[in-house]
């Protein structure tokens, strides 16, 4: 057996194994966060816990920021408004992208392909521009709307695709030679689509909104106090971090774990956009 033969059989068990790793990551997130009131010493923005800008210790794991404030517990704090706005925003882009596309692949052709088109260029514009400017148009609170919306266009066409290949298959033009109605075609594929690629979607959407929200934040269009989210908590370090390591670097390696658990759960090849 060749080497090249030895690498194609083993790339299959490799992304499997490193996706039941990104799935145990987000188990372990979901559990933190979900216990992060337990887990956290302090309330979230409490300052005074600790010295200013105190290093990491036994007492205080994480540190202390300039206000004094544990470290440890704002990044549990601020890791789950993260999740949270990310979970709603990737539910915004599963409905409308992806629920979207498999509606839209099945229209009549004009319609479908003039659908198809206008998502396409929508895809090709950087979600975080179509974020940012959604934002501007409303207001910081709709960011994981904002959010949601910019993703949903690459989940569209991806999911378009899908079931328009599908559409075309052998036994998609039997099922119409036989009578069977569109709505009933329609059903059947939205049946499969979701239940077939439902968790990569949804850990690929989580992936993307993710960087969406926590850049949108860090740049000062997103979360606001006292609900910070892991980007506001490393854009409020900015005046600090080149000598306080610990008050971004804490918040920053949560939202790295985040993205990359999301990735490997999702399966996405290297440099491949969520």
């Amino acid at each position: 057996m060749s080497s090249l033969e030895a690498t194609s059989q083993a790339a299959p068990v490799l992304r499997t194994i490193l996706r039941l790793i990104g799935w145990s990551g987000l188990g372990l997130i979901a559990v933190a966060v979900a216990l992060s009131d337990f887990l956290a010493h302090a309330p979230a923005g409490a300052s005074g816990v600790g010295p200013m800008l105190a290093a990491p210790s036994t007492a205080l794991p994480f540190g202390t920021d300039l206000l004094g404030r544990d470290v440890l517990s704002e990044t549990l704090h601020g890791l789950s408004v993260t999740v949270g706005r990310a979970l709603l925003a990737a539910l915004i882009a599963i409905a409308v992208g992806g629920l979207f596309g498999a509606v839209a692949a099945r229209l009549p052709r004009p319609a479908s392909l003039t659908l198809r088109g206008a998502m396409g260029v929508l895809a090709a514009i950087p979600a975080l521009l179509l974020a940012i400017l959604a934002i501007g148009l409303s207001a910081r609170l709709y960011a994981p709307l904002a959010a949601g919306l910019a993703a949903a266009p690459l989940a569209f066409v991806r999911t378009y695709d899908r079931v328009d290949a599908q559409s075309g298959s052998t036994h998609a033009e039997y099922a119409r030679a036989t009578g069977i109605a569109a709505a009933t075609l329609l059903r059947r594929d939205l049946t499969y689509e979701f239940r077939n690629t439902l968790a990569t979607v949804a850990a690929r959407a989580v992936a993307a909104v993710t960087i969406i929200l926590s850049t949108v934040s860090f740049l000062g269009f997103g979360a606001t106090p006292p609900a910070r989210d892991l980007g506001l908590m490393i854009a409020a370090a900015k005046a600090t971090y080149l000598y306080a390591w610990w008050t971004a670097a804490f918040p920053a390696l949560a939202l790295v774990v985040l993205i990359l658990c999301a990735r490997l759960a999702a399966g996405l090849d290297e440099g491949e956009r969520p």
